[in-house]
């Protein structure tokens, strides 16, 4: 976690880009991570100049030749602010564009990245400030950035919104990842579900033993979080012998907002995965087979993800092995399907939906939901509340489990009343969250203990699924007791209404009295 300091400090900044006439949130936050990438590239340099010189060696290949040494975030923070505008838009971003294309995980993703930095005093207020934060403190530069996300409060153009957070850990708890294990997001928007993971499997495959607690570099001292507890560190060295796999081949990220992918690919550098495969790609279009074919079918032991759902799209464009299992132009069910064939046999999918696959009426809602019943294993339906998405939106939603193929025997569904936040658009804490409970009794299911369906789980047979068109919203199957209330009976009702009145009239009169 980040203290109060630092939040005030990005605070600060985000309020200077917006009187600096940059207002969109997520432009804020891509200027932002162009600023970051710029000095980060710099202590990269720095560490290595360091390794070299102890090592008596010579730096081979620099990141900066000789003659770009004037580029370096280290020469950049000590100029005037015109200068360092000129520097930016004449040399810096040209220099990211071409040269670090091919020498960085990001660089990439930095092809058609613009500098909206217009005024000198922002470029400066922007330069101090980032370089002001704690970049080099393990944990807490991720938290910092997933701090600058959580300030996402639009909703994009194509339905997709920011998925909370303490919604992404449940599911990566609940699905319980494994380090050797493939791990693909078909819409990763900022990568939430694959840092949720990294983070999961260093909690789960550290030694308690050598986590210590985070210092601040230049002080010593060490940082504690807004209760003033310190912030724990879990040094990546130690997810070895696994380490190679998680920095190159277990995380796999698909999204056609290339704004999205550069802030998903500096989220994810920023927690410690250095080269994620995050790729500017529709999952959906007809191209995707042709440029990944090694990732379109039987490729992924893990799928989390939180699709798009909002409108429908060309139906042309959407690759044919979709539509032919679900004739449809809603997103929702063509991700649904693309998950199935993405996932390896035996392979787990955690996805948010609209409440509308649950049960909708239409040909393709049902064949959808009758292949993840009767082709896979369906393993829970958690229903969320309807709060969860706002501000964005007030949309109800619900979580499904399923794995690909085996057989459906039992459905375990869970009703989500509290999510441990105010269900307003402020979002505020509040105690008492079902989320641990969720992640606890999904551990301990039992088919056996769970067939009370008055309580806030139970087990349905498939059979009963079937029977009821493969409906999945947990009010077709939960049972509700109502309490039986007695009233007075109606001559009562009105005699007591009479004395009521008779007791206003006295009182009045005793106000007109009073008033002379």
């Amino acid at each position: 976690m980040i203290n109060g300091v630092l939040k005030s400090k990005l605070d600060k900044l985000w309020l200077d880009f917006f009187a600096g006439g940059i207002a969109n949130p997520l432009t804020v936050i891509e200027q932002i991570t162009l600023l970051m990438f710029s000095r980060m590239l710099d202590m990269q340099e720095m560490r290595a100049e360091k390794r070299a010189k102890r090592l008596k060696q010579e730096r081979g290949d620099p990141v900066f030749p000789k003659e770009k040494q004037h580029l370096r975030w280290s020469h950049l923070i000590n100029l005037g602010a015109q200068e360092q505008l000129d520097l930016m838009l004449r040399e810096i971003l040209p220099f990211f564009k071409g040269h670090m294309v091919n020498r960085s995980s990001l660089g990439k993703y930095m092809q058609d990245v613009q500098c909206l930095i217009q005024k000198p005093s922002l470029m400066k207020t922007a330069v101090n400030a980032v370089n002001d934060l704690p970049l080099h403190q393990g944990d807490t530069k991720g938290d910092l950035y997933e701090y600058m996300l959580g300030k996402l409060t639009m909703a994009g153009y194509t339905g997709a919104f920011r998925t909370p957070r303490h919604v992404i850990r449940a599911m990566v708890e609940m699905l319980q990842v494994k380090p050797m294990e493939m791990v693909c997001d078909p819409a990763c928007g900022t990568g939430g579900f694959l840092i949720e993971t990294m983070e999961y499997l260093r909690r789960t495959h550290s030694s308690k033993k050598l986590v210590h607690d985070e210092t601040d570099e230049k002080s010593g001292e060490v940082i504690k979080n807004d209760h003033g507890d310190p912030i724990q560190v879990y040094p990546g060295d130690l997810l070895d012998p696994y380490r190679n796999h998680i920095e190159k081949d277990m995380f796999h990220g698909f999204d056609f907002d290339a704004t999205m992918l550069r802030i998903a690919a500096m989220n994810m550098l920023l927690h410690g995965i250095e080269s994620p495969c995050i790729e500017y790609q529709d999952s959906l279009s007809d191209n995707f087979a042709d440029r990944f074919p090694e990732y379109h079918e039987n490729a992924f032991d893990v799928i989390l993800a939180n699709p798009p759902f909002k409108g429908s799209i060309d139906a042309d464009s959407v690759h044919k092995s979709l539509t032919s299992v679900a004739k449809t132009k809603k997103t929702e069910l063509l991700f649904l399907v693309l998950m199935m064939r993405m996932l390896k046999t035996g392979g787990r999918c955690a996805v948010i939906v609209p409440d509308g696959v649950l049960f909708g009426s239409a040909a393709a809602h049902k064949a959808v939901r009758r292949m993840i019943v009767e082709d896979n294993q369906l393993q829970a339906v958690i229903s969320l509340p309807s709060g969860v998405f706002k501000p964005y939106a007030g949309v109800s939603t619900a979580i499904l489990f399923f794995t690909k193929g085996g057989e459906t025997k039992d459905v375990w569904f869970y009703k989500v009343e509290n999510d441990g936040y105010s269900l307003d658009d402020k979002r505020d804490p509040v105690p008492n969250s079902d989320l641990p409970d969720l992640v606890k009794k999904w551990h301990k299911r039992n088919v056996k203990k769970m067939q009370d369906r008055t309580a806030q789980c139970f087990f349905v047979p498939r059979a009963d699924i079937a029977a009821n068109k493969y409906d999945l919203s947990i009010n077709r199957y939960r049972e509700v007791i109502y309490e039986e209330k007695e009233y007075d009976p109606p001559k009562v009702i009105l005699a007591n209404l009479r004395e009521l009145e008779k007791e206003i009239m006295t009182d009045i009169d005793e106000l007109e009295g009073m008033l002379g």
